[in-house]
């Protein structure tokens, strides 16, 4: 039995009580987990899963970037439910502090949706939504991509990652083992995906403001000069109560919301 396989169970049993009708399941390789369940919802299914691979061929993070996957070296899993939250804004923040509470102590988050370890990259977020058939009640599909390093990937494989055409460096990737020796894969992912279902159901009912004082807490940019991707230079000053970076500049302070830019300490 696989290592995911053999933690499956424990997982679906601490979730289904919260989730009627949730499964989880496990494949050895896929393109991507969040591709998969993004197909699954265009086409009109729409029950909860959280779905994990060994090997991920064609991970997606965002902004277009890939992530390297390898059996044994990294977690890679996604979850869809049905959400309805008055205000979608924060999300990704959420699901961040939902993780590094359940990783480890030393956990960071850059905005809008890395995990960091000791000033390094140790795994990424990417949110998607489909339309439901409640669409008109505020109802969507979200679906949660989440990837891990458990061993710390090798500078090359990640470099290899970045988008054809684009002038930044791949940052250094960080492993999880580094401070946990030993963890496997579906041990992680018995331990950061209840909570998370949890959190993200809390999220639904209460929004960002349940969480704004725990992302204070692991705010990784918070003081640090850092440059926007149109080469805005300014300091990060937090967040705004829906999750929108600020940044300090000569102008002013200046609001960013996850799409428009990626930001980076400089």
């Amino acid at each position: 039995m696989s290592d995911l396989l053999s933690h499956a169970e424990a997982v679906w049993e601490a979730v289904v009580l919260l989730l009627p009708g949730f499964t989880v399941e496990v494949l050895p390789s896929i393109d991507s987990t969040s591709s998969e369940l993004m197909r699954r919802a265009r086409s009109g299914l729409m029950q909860p899963v959280l779905l994990t691979a060994e090997q991920q061929t064609a991970g997606r993070g965002r902004l277009g970037k890939g992530w390297h996957s390898k059996p044994g070296q990294s977690l890679t899993f996604s979850i869809a439910l049905p959400l309805a939250p008055s205000n979608w804004s924060g999300l990704s923040l959420a699901v961040g502090v939902s993780l590094a509470h359940s990783l480890h102590p030393d956990v960071r988050l850059k905005w809008p949706n890395d995990l960091w370890l000791h000033q390094r990259k140790l795994g990424g977020i990417l949110v998607e939504t489909a339309s439901t058939g409640d669409a008109a009640q505020g109802q969507r599909m979200v679906v949660i991509g989440v990837g891990i390093n458990i061993a710390r990937p090798e500078a090359s494989a990640v470099a290899a990652l970045v988008p054809d055409g684009s002038t930044v460096a791949a940052m250094a990737p960080a492993g999880l083992a580094e401070v946990s020796v030993g963890i496997t894969p579906g041990e992680v992912l018995e331990r950061v995906a209840p909570p998370l279902v949890r959190d993200v159901l809390a999220f639904a009912s209460q929004g960002f403001g349940a969480f704004a004082q725990r992302f204070a807490g692991l705010d990784a940019l918070q003081g640090l000069a850092v440059q926007l991707s149109d080469g805005t230079r300014g300091t990060a000053c937090g967040v705004t109560p829906d999750g929108a970076l600020q940044v300090l500049t000569d102008q002013g302070m200046l609001t960013v919301t996850s799409s428009e830019v990626s930001v980076r300490p400089c």
